[in-house]
């Protein structure tokens, strides 16, 4: 059986290094297209109802239900200062984080 060779170029070579770098560059050039930041739509119904989420009922029970874990942790005996911070915290950052998180992204696009 024989085999058939493709012509190959050898690495090290001047020719070699070049074309390991024109091929990536060659096929990103005809790869591209245009890029619109701030235009496109398609996660926008998510990202409503997340928001909604945590600005509602949905950062409540996650407040309470910290809260309740560092309750919990005061019960068992042991007192650290982060049974109280985390509890804090979340409530905080669920509270007015999403509209701040949400003012940044829309400055900064």
């Amino acid at each position: 059986m024989t085999a058939t060779a493709l012509p190959s170029i050898r690495r090290g070579t001047r020719l070699g290094k070049i074309a390991s770098l024109a091929l990536p560059v060659a096929i990103g050039a005809l790869a591209a297209s245009a890029a619109y930041a701030g235009a496109d739509t398609t996660f926008a119904p998510a990202l409503a109802k997340f928001t909604d989420f945590l600005e509602g009922s949905g950062g409540k029970i996650i407040t309470v239900l910290s809260l309740a874990g560092g309750l919990i942790g005061l019960a068992s005996g042991r007192f650290t200062l982060a049974q109280i911070a985390v509890p804090v915290g979340v409530g905080i950052g669920v509270g007015t984080g999403v509209p701040i998180v949400t003012s940044v992204v829309t400055a900064v696009i």
